[in-house]
C-alpha cells in the first residue's frame, strides 16, 4: 500500500517534467523517434529531441508553440495538435507559419482556436496576414522604443564623462577683494582626504602665527605675506585652484 502511494507520487513529478515524459513516453523503432504526450494535461510542449519523427500532442492544455520550436525537428513525419485551446493571438503567428509550411505532416485533425472569441472554433492556417498586422506594428514600435531608450542611455553616460572630465581640468579663482572680519583660513576646510594635507599644514601655520586671521585694523596686513606665496602655490600646483588676491 505504502509502497504503492510513494511509486505513484514519483511519477506524478516525473510527469510534471518535460524531460521525465520524453524519457517515459518516447519509443524508438528503426523508423525514428516517436514522442507521445496525448492527453497529458500538458500546458507548454516538452523539449524534444532533433531525431523525433513522430509527435503526438492533441488533448492537452497548449495555449501556443514557442517560436522555432520546432524548426529543429527535420526529420518530423507526423504531429498531431487538434484538441488544445489556443489562444490566437501575436504569439500563434508562429505555429500558423509552420503549419502552413508542414501541412503535409500535420493529422488528427485541424488545430483551432479557442480565444479570443472573434475567431473561436478558427483554423490557426485560416487567420490570414491582415489579422496580425497589428503584431507587426507593436514589434517595429518595440524597436523604435528600444533604441530611443538605448541612444538617451549613451548619451547621458557620454554627458557624465565628459562632466567628470570638465571638472578635473578646471581652474577655480577666488577673487578676495575686501577685507572680512573674523574669516579664517578654516573656512577653506574641505572633507576630501587630498584636501585635509593643505588644511592640516594651515593649521599649524595659524598656530604660530596669529597674523593668519583676516582683520579690519588698518595697521595689522591681511595675512603673513611669508606664508601666503606658499599656500597659494600649493593650492594652485597640487590642487588646480588658483586664488587671486586683488
Amino acid at each position: 500500500g505504502r509502497t504503492s502511494s510513494r511509486t505513484l507520487d514519483l511519477l506524478e513529478m516525473l510527469l510534471g517534467s518535460g524531460i521525465a515524459i520524453l524519457l517515459l513516453l518516447a519509443t524508438s523503432s528503426p523508423s525514428g523517434l516517436q514522442v507521445n504526450c496525448s492527453s497529458m494535461s500538458l500546458m507548454e510542449v516538452p523539449p524534444l529531441s532533433p531525431d523525433t519523427t513522430e509527435l503526438y500532442l492533441q488533448d492537452n492544455q497548449l495555449f501556443t508553440v514557442p517560436s522555432g520550436h520546432f524548426d529543429r525537428l527535420q526529420d518530423l513525419r507526423r504531429v498531431t495538435l487538434s484538441g488544445n485551446p489556443f489562444h490566437c493571438d501575436c504569439g500563434i503567428l508562429f505555429l500558423r507559419t509552420w503549419l502552413r509550411r508542414n501541412w503535409a505532416v500535420v493529422s488528427g485533425g485541424v488545430p483551432t482556436c479557442a480565444s479570443p472569441s472573434g475567431v473561436a472554433h478558427t483554423a490557426i492556417t485560416a487567420l490570414n496576414d491582415a489579422y496580425f498586422s497589428s503584431c507587426a506594428q507593436r514589434s517595429c514600435a518595440g524597436w523604435v522604443y528600444d533604441t530611443m531608450v538605448g541612444v538617451m542611455l549613451c548619451g547621458l553616460i557620454g554627458l557624465l564623462l565628459w562632466g567628470l572630465r570638465l571638472a578635473k581640468n578646471s581652474t577655480f579663482t577666488l577673487d578676495i577683494d575686501q577685507r572680512h572680519a573674523g574669516l579664517e583660513v578654516d573656512s577653506l576646510r574641505s572633507l576630501k582626504p587630498k584636501h585635509r594635507r593643505i588644511q592640516r599644514t594651515l593649521s599649524e601655520e595659524r598656530e604660530n602665527s596669529a597674523s593668519l586671521t583676516w582683520t579690519n585694523d588698518p595697521e595689522r596686513p591681511l595675512i603673513n605675506m611669508e606664508i601666503l606665496p606658499q599656500i597659494l602655490d600649493v593650492l594652485h600646483k597640487k590642487h588646480n585652484i588658483k586664488i587671486k588676491t586683488i
